[in-house]
């Protein structure tokens, strides 16, 4: 089997597509350029009264670039199903194209389902009538779904951790057979991205490496929400002293470095003393305090049915917390090996607890100013009226008018978090170093960068877009939030 192009039978459809994508270029810069200089047309009435856009310069190159957008995308929908269909007759997109067939398959019906039912989905549904959110959830969706499907091992081509001698640094599209005899049946016969500096396979370290990210950043992410929540709204709510340390106490932790935090969190010294262990028994109570109260809240009216969600809940939850904190604080287990659910490696459970740290204080932050500004609209002066009580007031009343900027927040959190764990893996720090991370992944390509780029570049690339993702689902999101 000869080394594979990158486009194989595809290759015809690559100048259209540099040509529309040059048109593309081109036609924006000039709408940037003539928007200096001309104001866009005037809308028309018609005889019947009603209005019509106008037409002039920047409205033809409006059209212009649209049909060259639109001519781009249907060049790449053509690469796609092309590879899909001809595989490796395709090249390596062709190959990689048909790897990813379960994601494109999820992608599309969610897509499709999203905008159909769109006007019953609430702000979700909104953020479909913005291109740039579309765009930006689109690029997540896609991570996401990789690292699922990757997961249950329908993407990835080969183990990330599996290491060949003969296929170290090889470039992308090199086939097993050239460098070590015929393929075993049934296995992959080509590295799609090539081998790295131990001869693993980039690309399945690429899928496997979405699954970590996946797994930790937005978990991570809603666990600092939960906590700067419980804490920022009473503070905000009720003020005085206990507003005073709680907002000093997250001062104190905003004023070190970011990095500098993490990397004293996740050093050995600092791991062999215990604080990421009691740490994570202490911010795992969170969800649990947070629905107690909401739900104690929401339905203090209701004594029976607020009895039976607390007790299930309590139960539930405590459940889970003790399955998490049992293995670390083990001579005694808190839980027998037969009922404990799931044990966390300790390295994922130390920067899963770092992020957490590092987060929580600028969301107390961001949670007490808005807090601060809501408590004094009229709404909650008619709550207060009605006699309800002080958490009903903060978190049925409060918390929905401020969900806007959490969300954006939100999406924007998950994105300094997936940069976060990429920098701590390219240092080494807290996650194996065999892990597929992406960090860890780019960090063993830069060694021989200028020589074989492709190791490192893979994750790169995986690492921008998906970050790409979240800011520009945060750009739509806070678009759509301004119009309500």
């Amino acid at each position: 089997m000869e080394p594979l192009s990158w486009t194989g039978a595809l290759a015809p459809l690559i100048t259209p597509l540099w040509i529309a994508a040059g048109a593309l270029v081109a036609l924006a810069i000039l709408r940037f350029v003539v928007s200096l200089l001309i104001v866009p047309a005037q809308s028309v009435a018609l005889p019947d009264g009603t209005l019509t856009a106008g037409s002039g310069p920047l409205e033809l190159i409006d059209r212009a670039v649209r049909w060259a957008l639109g001519s781009v995308l249907a060049l790449l929908a053509l690469f796609l199903i092309g590879g899909v269909i001809l595989d490796l007759s395709a090249g390596i997109i062709g190959g990689m194209a048909r790897r990813l067939l379960p994601v494109w398959i999820a992608l599309v019906a969610t897509l499709a389902l999203s905008y159909t039912f769109r006007r019953r989905l609430g702000l979700y549904g909104k953020l479909f009538d913005s291109t740039i959110g579309t765009v930006g959830f689109a690029l997540v969706m896609f991570w996401v779904f990789a690292a699922f499907f990757g997961a249950m091992d329908l993407i990835a081509t080969f183990d990330p951790l599996a290491q060949s001698g003969a296929m170290k640094n090889e470039p992308p599209g090199t086939p097993f057979d050239k460098m070590i005899g015929d393929v075993d049946e049934g296995a992959y016969p080509v590295y799609l991205l090539g081998g790295d500096n131990l001869g693993r396979d980039v690309f399945s370290r690429m899928v496997s490496g979405a699954w970590v990210v996946v797994q930790i950043a937005p978990l991570a992410t809603a666990f600092a929400f939960m906590v700067g929540i419980t804490l920022g709204l009473p503070a905000a709510y009720f003020g005085g002293k206990f507003d005073t340390i709680l907002t000093f106490l997250a001062n104190l932790i905003l004023a070190f470095p970011v990095i500098l935090l993490f990397y004293l969190l996740v050093t050995p010294e600092i791991i062999e003393t215990g604080i990421p262990t009691y740490m994570s028994a202490v911010i795992f109570l969170f969800p649990i305090l947070f629905l107690t109260i909401l739900l104690n809240a929401r339905y203090h009216t209701r004594p029976a049915l607020r009895t039976g969600l607390l007790v299930a809940v309590i139960l539930g939850l405590g459940w889970i917390y003790l399955s998490l904190i049992s293995e670390p604080f083990g001579v005694l287990p808190v839980l027998p090996e037969a009922l404990d659910l799931f044990d966390i490696p300790g390295g994922i459970l130390t920067v899963f607890v770092s992020v957490v740290f590092v987060n929580a204080p600028t969301v107390f932050r961001i949670v007490r100013g808005l807090a601060l500004d809501i408590k004094t609209r009229d709404y909650v002066a008619a709550a207060q009226t009605r006699g309800e009580g002080p958490w009903y007031i903060m978190l049925w009343e409060i918390l929905p008018n401020a969900r806007g900027p959490l969300i954006v927040d939100f999406c924007l959190r998950v994105g300094y978090t997936t940069i976060l764990l990429g920098t701590l893996g390219f240092f080494g720090l807290g996650l194996p170093p065999e892990s597929p991370d992406w960090g860890s992944t780019i960090n063993d390509g830069r060694r021989l960068l200028a020589i074989y780029p492709h190791p490192a570049l893979a994750p790169a690339i995986a690492l921008l877009t998906l970050v790409l993702g979240l800011n520009l689902l945060a750009d739509g999101l806070r678009e759509e939030s301004l119009r309500d």
